[in-house]
């Protein structure tokens, strides 16, 4: 069955959000599909669609796209604000270095929780870990619940599992403003409201009414179409995705109640399509999780060996200064 993980979200990696119902920790009937367009044809063949996360490169912008919820909805909207490693230091003063406790770079993991703590779908399950952190975390404030979801134990080890391993540990740098720096926000529908909810504001913010049901994406997008439009002309680099229903669990039990049997051949294929996109995506970031520097340093010994790795280098630098120029023309 294809579910969804909790990955590590370093703002220049390739974002793959699949994977086994094992590596989820029990969430189970969710998956996460990408949508290339705000067309209608788009998000009706997603249905149901349970929540929207949106990677944009982020710029400082103070304007809110509706107002922060400060009475008691709280009570019913998990929201948490994302904590920064300065703010975690002060809560562990032994010897052992913070980054053991905590998780780095979660925005992308905070983006999916927002959305699965916030569920109510029958198609989906959270299993016991997400719900006993849910309970746990129900009478905390923003910062609290923030924190918590920064040394959960269950959290932090499928995050931290989906790095990229490497033969050299490297301390995180600040980013400078030079930087290009991406984030992560969700859009969810509670009790027939639309709400933003992005671990950087001081709480969940209400962008008005939506339908109840699946038309609810309605609502959403012409403020993700507003978001793209702020963003430089030219600018690319944002990405759509959708939790959706697990589709693989979704074509059986259409398939269950079907006898037309052009209608059971087409949801077959479907099924089988699920089960080679699925393997692929377990390839896809097995391969990307594969620490290639041992094998790298071996093919640049052989290369020095051979009295090959300087002209090499010096061929590569004269094509890189070669493109920096033209680049520069331009």
């Amino acid at each position: 069955m294809e579910e969804l993980i909790l990955i590590d979200a370093e703002s220049n990696t390739e974002y793959k959000l699949s994977v086994s119902v094992e590596d989820a920790k029990g969430v189970k009937g969710a998956q996460v599909e990408e949508l290339w367009s705000l067309d209608d044809e788009q998000f009706n063949e997603l249905m149901p669609i349970h929540g929207l996360i949106f990677l944009f490169k982020w710029v400082q912008d103070d304007e809110l796209s509706g107002n922060i919820v400060q009475d008691n909805r709280l009570d019913k909207i998990f929201f948490a604000k994302q904590v920064y490693l300065s703010e975690r230091l002060l809560c562990f003063s032994w010897s052992r270095s913070c980054v053991d406790y905590v998780i780095n770079n979660a925005c992308a993991t905070q983006a999916i929780l927002s959305v699965l703590l916030n569920c109510k779908h029958v198609d989906i399950s959270l299993g016991p870990n997400l719900e006993e952190f849910k309970n746990f975390c129900q009478s905390f404030d923003a910062n609290m619940r923030g924190l918590a979801l920064s040394n959960s134990d269950v959290i932090r080890e499928v995050h931290n599992s989906f790095s990229r391993q490497t033969l050299f540990e490297y301390d995180s740098k600040q980013a400078s403003k030079d930087d290009d720096v991406f984030h992560f926000v969700s859009y969810v529908p509670i009790d027939g409201r639309l709400y933003e909810l992005d671990g950087l504001k001081d709480g969940p913010i209400d962008l008005g009414p939506c339908s109840v049901g699946k038309q609810w994406v309605q609502a959403a997008k012409p403020i993700i179409q507003k978001r793209i439009n702020k963003n430089n002309e030219g600018e690319i680099h944002f990405n759509l995705m959708a939790i959706v229903t697990d589709r693989k669990t979704l074509y059986e039990r259409q398939k269950a109640n079907v006898c037309d049997p052009e209608e059971l051949e087409r949801l077959q294929a479907l099924i089988e399509e699920e089960i080679r996109k699925s393997k692929r995506y377990q390839i896809e970031n097995i391969r990307r999780k594969h620490n290639y520097l041992p094998l790298i340093m071996e093919l640049l010994k052989i290369l020095a060996k051979e009295g090959k790795l300087v002209p090499l280098y010096q061929k590569a630098k004269e094509k890189a200064l070669e493109k920096e120029s033209k680049k520069n023309k331009v």
